[in-house]
Protein backbone atom coordinates (compact mmCIF):
# COMPACT_ATOMS: atom_id res chain seq x y z
CA UNK A 1 0.00 0.00 0.00
CA UNK A 2 2.84 2.38 0.87
CA UNK A 3 4.58 1.69 -2.45
CA UNK A 4 1.35 2.21 -4.35
CA UNK A 5 0.76 5.53 -2.59
CA UNK A 6 4.32 6.65 -3.31
CA UNK A 7 3.92 5.82 -7.00
CA UNK A 8 0.72 7.84 -7.14
CA UNK A 9 2.43 10.75 -5.41
CA UNK A 10 5.34 10.71 -7.87
CA UNK A 11 3.00 10.41 -10.86
CA UNK A 12 0.90 13.31 -9.60
CA UNK A 13 3.95 15.48 -9.12
CA UNK A 14 5.18 14.62 -12.60
CA UNK A 15 1.83 15.55 -14.12
CA UNK A 16 1.97 18.93 -12.41
CA UNK A 17 5.59 19.46 -13.42
CA UNK A 18 5.22 18.87 -17.16
CA UNK A 19 2.59 21.55 -17.93
CA UNK A 20 4.54 24.08 -15.90
CA UNK A 21 7.34 23.79 -18.42
CA UNK A 22 5.29 25.60 -21.07
CA UNK A 23 4.46 28.62 -18.93
CA UNK A 24 5.47 31.74 -20.83
CA UNK A 25 6.64 35.01 -19.25
CA UNK A 26 5.51 33.82 -15.83
CA UNK A 27 2.85 35.65 -13.86
CA UNK A 28 4.56 39.04 -14.05
CA UNK A 29 5.33 38.98 -17.77
CA UNK A 30 1.78 38.13 -18.76
CA UNK A 31 0.36 40.84 -16.55
CA UNK A 32 2.82 43.44 -17.87
CA UNK A 33 1.81 42.71 -21.48
CA UNK A 34 -1.87 42.68 -20.52
CA UNK A 35 -1.58 46.00 -18.72
CA UNK A 36 0.04 47.56 -21.78
CA UNK A 37 -2.62 46.12 -24.09
CA UNK A 38 -5.36 47.56 -21.89
CA UNK A 39 -3.93 51.06 -22.33
CA UNK A 40 -4.42 50.90 -26.12
CA UNK A 41 -7.91 49.40 -26.41
CA UNK A 42 -10.43 51.33 -28.47
CA UNK A 43 -13.62 52.39 -26.63
CA UNK A 44 -15.62 49.73 -28.49
CA UNK A 45 -13.11 46.97 -27.77
CA UNK A 46 -12.83 48.04 -24.13
CA UNK A 47 -16.61 47.73 -23.67
CA UNK A 48 -16.71 44.34 -25.39
CA UNK A 49 -13.81 43.03 -23.30
CA UNK A 50 -15.37 44.33 -20.07
CA UNK A 51 -18.72 42.77 -20.98
CA UNK A 52 -16.98 39.38 -21.30
CA UNK A 53 -14.48 39.57 -18.43
CA UNK A 54 -16.67 41.44 -15.95
CA UNK A 55 -14.54 42.80 -13.12
CA UNK A 56 -11.42 40.92 -14.23
CA UNK A 57 -8.83 43.06 -16.03
CA UNK A 58 -6.90 42.06 -19.15
CA UNK A 59 -3.74 41.94 -17.03
CA UNK A 60 -5.19 39.55 -14.47
CA UNK A 61 -6.99 37.29 -16.93
CA UNK A 62 -3.69 36.94 -18.83
CA UNK A 63 -2.61 34.25 -16.36
CA UNK A 64 -5.77 32.17 -16.39
CA UNK A 65 -4.53 29.79 -19.09
CA UNK A 66 -1.48 28.92 -16.97
CA UNK A 67 -3.35 28.66 -13.68
CA UNK A 68 -5.87 26.12 -15.03
CA UNK A 69 -3.08 23.71 -16.02
CA UNK A 70 -3.62 22.19 -12.58
CA UNK A 71 -7.09 21.04 -13.75
CA UNK A 72 -6.93 17.89 -15.95
CA UNK A 73 -10.16 18.99 -17.66
CA UNK A 74 -8.09 21.60 -19.49
CA UNK A 75 -5.22 19.34 -20.58
CA UNK A 76 -6.39 19.70 -24.18
CA UNK A 77 -5.10 23.30 -24.12
CA UNK A 78 -1.49 22.19 -23.54
CA UNK A 79 -0.26 22.61 -27.13
CA UNK A 80 -2.02 25.96 -27.58
CA UNK A 81 0.78 27.81 -25.78
CA UNK A 82 3.60 27.41 -28.29
CA UNK A 83 4.57 26.72 -31.88
CA UNK A 84 7.94 25.00 -32.19
CA UNK A 85 10.38 24.85 -35.09
CA UNK A 86 13.37 22.61 -35.74
CA UNK A 87 15.27 25.18 -37.78
CA UNK A 88 15.40 28.91 -38.46
CA UNK A 89 13.17 29.78 -41.41
CA UNK A 90 13.36 32.79 -43.67
CA UNK A 91 10.22 34.89 -43.42
CA UNK A 92 8.81 33.51 -46.68
CA UNK A 93 9.50 29.96 -45.48
CA UNK A 94 7.79 30.79 -42.20
CA UNK A 95 4.70 32.09 -43.99
CA UNK A 96 4.56 28.93 -46.12
CA UNK A 97 4.96 26.74 -43.06
CA UNK A 98 2.19 28.51 -41.14
CA UNK A 99 -0.15 28.59 -44.16
CA UNK A 100 0.15 24.79 -44.33
CA UNK A 101 0.17 24.21 -40.59
CA UNK A 102 -2.36 21.51 -39.67
CA UNK A 103 -1.10 20.91 -36.15
CA UNK A 104 -2.54 21.94 -32.82
CA UNK A 105 -0.36 24.84 -31.75
CA UNK A 106 -0.39 28.54 -30.88
CA UNK A 107 -0.77 29.66 -34.48
CA UNK A 108 -3.59 27.36 -35.58
CA UNK A 109 -5.56 27.82 -32.37
CA UNK A 110 -5.14 31.59 -32.46
CA UNK A 111 -6.62 31.64 -35.96
CA UNK A 112 -9.52 29.50 -34.73
CA UNK A 113 -10.16 31.69 -31.68
CA UNK A 114 -10.14 34.93 -33.68
CA UNK A 115 -12.73 33.52 -36.08
CA UNK A 116 -14.93 32.30 -33.24
CA UNK A 117 -14.84 35.58 -31.29
CA UNK A 118 -16.10 37.44 -34.36
CA UNK A 119 -19.29 35.36 -34.36
CA UNK A 120 -22.39 37.09 -33.01
CA UNK A 121 -24.03 33.92 -31.64
CA UNK A 122 -21.10 32.66 -29.54
CA UNK A 123 -22.16 31.45 -26.09
CA UNK A 124 -21.17 33.49 -23.03
CA UNK A 125 -19.09 30.57 -21.74
CA UNK A 126 -17.13 30.25 -24.98
CA UNK A 127 -16.65 34.00 -25.27
CA UNK A 128 -14.93 33.99 -21.89
CA UNK A 129 -12.75 30.95 -22.63
CA UNK A 130 -11.78 32.13 -26.11
CA UNK A 131 -10.98 35.69 -25.07
CA UNK A 132 -8.82 34.47 -22.20
CA UNK A 133 -6.95 32.17 -24.59
CA UNK A 134 -6.45 34.84 -27.28
CA UNK A 135 -4.96 37.18 -24.69
CA UNK A 136 -2.68 34.50 -23.33
CA UNK A 137 -1.52 33.02 -26.64
CA UNK A 138 -0.66 36.39 -28.17
CA UNK A 139 1.50 37.10 -25.14
CA UNK A 140 3.02 33.61 -25.24
CA UNK A 141 4.30 33.82 -28.80
CA UNK A 142 6.29 36.94 -27.96
CA UNK A 143 8.41 34.93 -25.51
CA UNK A 144 11.11 33.75 -27.95
CA UNK A 145 11.39 30.22 -26.59
CA UNK A 146 7.70 29.61 -27.25
CA UNK A 147 8.80 29.54 -30.87
CA UNK A 148 11.86 27.46 -30.04
CA UNK A 149 12.99 23.92 -30.87
CA UNK A 150 10.81 20.84 -30.46
CA UNK A 151 13.90 18.78 -29.65
CA UNK A 152 14.70 20.62 -26.43
CA UNK A 153 11.11 21.55 -25.50
CA UNK A 154 11.66 25.24 -26.13
CA UNK A 155 14.81 25.41 -24.03
CA UNK A 156 13.39 23.48 -21.06
CA UNK A 157 15.97 20.73 -21.54
CA UNK A 158 18.87 23.22 -21.63
CA UNK A 159 20.00 23.32 -18.02
CA UNK A 160 21.67 26.51 -16.80
CA UNK A 161 22.19 28.27 -13.51
CA UNK A 162 20.57 31.59 -12.76
CA UNK A 163 23.18 33.06 -10.44
CA UNK A 164 23.55 30.15 -7.95
CA UNK A 165 20.12 28.62 -8.60
CA UNK A 166 19.71 25.60 -10.93
CA UNK A 167 17.30 26.50 -13.71
CA UNK A 168 16.79 26.09 -17.45
CA UNK A 169 16.92 28.44 -20.40
CA UNK A 170 13.14 28.54 -20.83
CA UNK A 171 12.59 29.51 -17.21
CA UNK A 172 15.19 32.27 -17.42
CA UNK A 173 13.21 33.88 -20.22
CA UNK A 174 9.82 33.13 -18.68
CA UNK A 175 10.43 34.77 -15.35
CA UNK A 176 13.98 35.04 -14.02
CA UNK A 177 14.96 38.09 -16.08
CA UNK A 178 11.67 39.89 -15.39
CA UNK A 179 11.56 39.07 -11.68
CA UNK A 180 15.17 40.24 -11.34
CA UNK A 181 14.00 43.83 -12.02
CA UNK A 182 12.02 43.76 -8.73
CA UNK A 183 9.07 45.79 -10.01
CA UNK A 184 5.34 45.20 -9.70
CA UNK A 185 3.61 44.49 -13.00
CA UNK A 186 2.05 47.96 -13.01
CA UNK A 187 5.40 49.62 -12.31
CA UNK A 188 7.04 47.54 -15.01
CA UNK A 189 4.35 48.35 -17.59
CA UNK A 190 4.64 52.06 -16.82
CA UNK A 191 8.43 51.87 -17.17
CA UNK A 192 8.45 50.33 -20.67
CA UNK A 193 5.16 51.54 -22.16
CA UNK A 194 6.52 54.33 -24.31
CA UNK A 195 5.49 54.22 -27.98
CA UNK A 196 4.49 56.75 -30.58
CA UNK A 197 1.23 56.50 -32.49
CA UNK A 198 3.23 55.85 -35.67
CA UNK A 199 5.17 53.02 -34.03
CA UNK A 200 1.98 51.40 -32.74
CA UNK A 201 0.37 51.71 -36.16
CA UNK A 202 3.36 50.01 -37.80
CA UNK A 203 3.43 47.17 -35.30
CA UNK A 204 -0.32 46.62 -35.52
CA UNK A 205 -0.12 46.29 -39.31
CA UNK A 206 2.13 43.26 -38.91
CA UNK A 207 0.49 39.86 -39.47
CA UNK A 208 0.70 37.18 -36.81
CA UNK A 209 3.22 35.33 -38.97
CA UNK A 210 5.60 38.28 -38.52
CA UNK A 211 5.23 38.16 -34.75
CA UNK A 212 6.13 34.48 -34.75
CA UNK A 213 8.98 34.95 -37.21
CA UNK A 214 10.54 37.74 -35.15
CA UNK A 215 10.29 35.59 -32.01
CA UNK A 216 11.91 32.64 -33.77
CA UNK A 217 14.82 34.84 -34.91
CA UNK A 218 15.31 35.93 -31.32
CA UNK A 219 15.07 32.32 -30.16
CA UNK A 220 17.87 31.37 -32.56
CA UNK A 221 20.05 34.10 -31.07
CA UNK A 222 19.24 33.00 -27.52
CA UNK A 223 20.09 29.37 -28.32
CA UNK A 224 23.42 30.31 -29.91
CA UNK A 225 24.46 32.42 -26.93
CA UNK A 226 24.36 29.84 -24.15
CA UNK A 227 26.19 26.66 -23.19
CA UNK A 228 24.65 23.83 -21.15
CA UNK A 229 25.23 24.29 -17.41
CA UNK A 230 26.42 27.86 -17.94
CA UNK A 231 25.87 30.32 -15.11
CA UNK A 232 23.82 33.33 -16.21
CA UNK A 233 23.89 36.43 -14.04
CA UNK A 234 24.35 40.21 -14.20
CA UNK A 235 26.02 40.16 -17.61
CA UNK A 236 23.18 38.15 -19.13
CA UNK A 237 20.60 40.48 -17.61
CA UNK A 238 22.43 43.53 -18.99
CA UNK A 239 22.65 41.96 -22.44
CA UNK A 240 19.05 40.79 -22.81
CA UNK A 241 16.72 42.81 -20.59
CA UNK A 242 16.10 45.38 -23.34
CA UNK A 243 15.07 42.52 -25.66
CA UNK A 244 12.71 41.18 -23.01
CA UNK A 245 11.21 44.63 -22.54
CA UNK A 246 10.68 45.16 -26.27
CA UNK A 247 8.97 41.78 -26.60
CA UNK A 248 6.66 42.55 -23.68
CA UNK A 249 5.85 45.93 -25.21
CA UNK A 250 5.19 44.44 -28.64
CA UNK A 251 3.01 41.76 -27.08
CA UNK A 252 0.84 44.43 -25.46
CA UNK A 253 0.60 46.60 -28.58
CA UNK A 254 -0.08 43.63 -30.87
CA UNK A 255 -2.72 42.28 -28.48
CA UNK A 256 -4.50 45.64 -28.31
CA UNK A 257 -4.51 45.90 -32.09
CA UNK A 258 -5.93 42.40 -32.45
CA UNK A 259 -8.67 42.97 -29.86
CA UNK A 260 -9.56 46.29 -31.49
CA UNK A 261 -9.92 44.46 -34.80
CA UNK A 262 -11.96 41.56 -33.38
CA UNK A 263 -14.37 43.88 -31.59
CA UNK A 264 -14.52 46.63 -34.21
Amino acid sequence: MKISFLKKLILGAAMLYVPAQTMAWGTQGHRIAGQIADSYLSPKARKAVQDILGNESVAITSNWADFIKSDPAYNYLYNWHFVDFDKLYTYNEMVDFLNNDKGTDAYTKLQFLIGELKKKDLSKENKLLYLRMVIHIVEDIHQPLHTGHTTDKGGNDIKVNWFSEPSNLHSVWDSKLIDFQQLSYTEYATMINHTTAAQRADWQKEPISKWIYDSSVLADKVYSDVKPDETLNYKYNFKYISTVNEQLLKAGVHLAGLLNQIFS
